[in-house]
C-alpha cells in the first residue's frame, strides 16, 4: 500500500479548509500545513486534523512555499492540495483504491480538475495536475506564481478528480507579485509572460495582456498547452476589444500547436455564427464532434465543446440554412446530455411543430 503525505500551504482559509480536509483525512498517512501568515481561524481549524503545522514568512513565492511544504514530508508519496479543493465522495473512493493498487515503479499521479461544473453538477472545465509524487525523487516546483511541478518518469494518468471550490475572488495579488519581478528585473522572461498575460486580462487592461500574449506566441515552444492557452486568452482579449478578424487568427493559429481541438473548433465555429456564415459554421461544428475523444492535456479544457454544444450549435445553424431535419438531428442529440434544458426542449417542439411531426419521431 501506498502511503501518502498531504503537503499544504494556507493563509486565511477558515471558509473551506474544514470541507478540504474533511474530503481526505481518512486516506493521508500524514498531513502537513505550512501557514503563510493567517489571521483568522486557519490554525485553529488545522489543528483539530493535525498537529504537523508551520509557520513560513511569505516572500511573494509560491514555488518557494511548495517546496519547503515538501521538504517536511516524511511518506512514500507526496499530494499537494490547496485550501479550496475538496474530493468528492466517489473520488476519495477511487483514491482509497488507488492507494492499494499504485504500482511502486510511478513516480507521478495525475488527477483531473475539475473547475466549474453545470446544473446537473457535470464539470464542464477541467484541467490536469501532477497531484501525487514519490518523494524519493525529490521533484521541484518552479515559478513564484502559478507554479508547477517539473516531472520525469513514469507518469500514471487517472480520472480521479479534485474539485476547486473557489471562494476567493482574484485580489490582484499575482499580479503584484509580477510587476515586483519587472520591477527587480526589466520585464519577466519565459512561461511568466503567459501568465503576466492572463492577470492583465483578469484585470481587464486587455491592450497591454495583448501585447504579452503575442511576445509570448513569438517564443519558441516549450509547453505546447501554453501556446493553446495563449491563443484562446488571446482570442478572448480581441473579442473583448471588439477586433473579431484577429480573434478568429488567433484561434486559428493554435493549429500550429496541435491538431484541432473540440473547443478551438467550437470558439471557430462561433466566429462564422457571429458574421452569418453559417456553411462555413456548419463545418467548424461538425469537426468538433469529430474530435469525440477529450485530450489528455494539461491545459483547461472546455468539456461541453465534446458533448452537448456543437449539437446545439448545429441545430441553430441547420435551422437558419432551413435544414429542419438535421437541425432537429443536433437537438435530440444535444438533449441526450441535457435532457431537461428548457431551450432545448422549446427547440424540440418548435422543430416538430414545423416538420409536422405532432410527437415524437417512431
Amino acid at each position: 500500500m501506498a502511503n501518502i503525505s498531504l503537503c499544504m500551504i494556507v493563509r486565511n482559509e477558515e471558509e473551506v479548509l474544514a470541507r478540504c480536509l474533511d474530503s481526505v483525512k481518512d486516506l493521508m498517512d500524514e498531513i502537513i500545513i505550512v501557514d503563510t501568515g493567517s489571521t483568522d481561524r486557519t490554525k485553529e481549524i488545522a489543528i483539530r486534523y493535525t498537529d504537523r503545522i508551520y509557520d513560513l514568512e511569505w516572500t511573494d513565492d509560491f514555488a518557494a512555499a511548495r517546496n519547503y511544504s515538501f521538504s517536511l514530508a516524511t511518506q512514500e508519496y507526496v499530494m499537494w492540495l490547496d485550501a479550496d479543493d475538496f474530493l468528492r465522495e466517489k473520488d476519495s473512493e477511487k483514491l482509497r483504491e488507488l492507494k492499494q493498487t499504485l504500482d511502486p515503479e510511478i513516480d507521478s499521479v495525475v488527477m483531473e480538475y475539475h473547475l466549474a461544473f453545470d446544473g446537473y453538477d457535470n464539470p464542464i472545465a477541467m484541467s490536469r495536475r501532477n497531484r501525487i509524487v514519490k518523494r524519493s525523487r525529490q521533484f521541484t516546483w518552479y515559478n513564484p506564481v502559478h507554479e508547477y511541478l517539473f516531472i520525469e518518469g513514469n507518469v500514471y494518468l487517472t480520472d480521479i478528480a479534485v474539485t476547486h471550490g473557489r471562494v476567493h475572488q482574484n485580489t490582484k495579488r499575482n499580479l503584484h507579485i509580477l510587476e515586483k519581478i519587472i520591477e527587480k528585473n526589466g520585464s519577466v522572461e519565459g512561461r511568466d509572460v503567459l501568465y503576466y498575460a492572463n492577470e492583465l486580462a483578469d484585470t481587464d487592461r486587455l491592450v497591454e495582456a495583448v501585447e504579452q500574449y503575442r511576445r509570448f506566441l513569438e517564443s519558441p515552444v516549450d509547453f505546447f498547452e501554453d501556446n493553446l492557452m495563449a491563443c484562446a486568452r488571446l482570442s478572448a482579449c480581441y473579442h473583448q476589444l471588439g477586433n473579431y478578424e484577429l480573434k478568429l487568427q488567433a484561434l486559428l493559429q493554435s493549429m500550429a500547436y496541435d491538431i484541432p481541438r473540440a473547443d478551438f473548433c467550437c470558439s471557430i465555429g462561433q466566429c462564422f455564427v457571429d458574421k452569418e456564415e453559417f456553411s462555413k459554421a456548419i463545418y467548424w461544428f461538425k469537426q468538433a464532434i469529430a474530435q469525440d475523444e477529450v485530450p489528455n492535456h494539461f491545459g483547461v479544457l472546455n468539456l461541453i465543446c465534446w458533448t452537448w454544444y456543437p449539437h446545439f450549435q448545429l441545430c441553430i445553424c441547420y435551422g437558419m440554412e432551413g435544414e429542419l431535419e438535421l437541425a432537429y438531428e443536433h437537438n435530440e442529440k444535444a438533449l441526450k446530455y441535457l435532457p431537461d434544458d428548457q431551450n432545448l426542449l422549446e427547440n424540440k417542439n418548435k422543430l416538430e411543430q414545423a416538420l409536422g411531426m405532432g410527437g415524437k419521431p417512431g
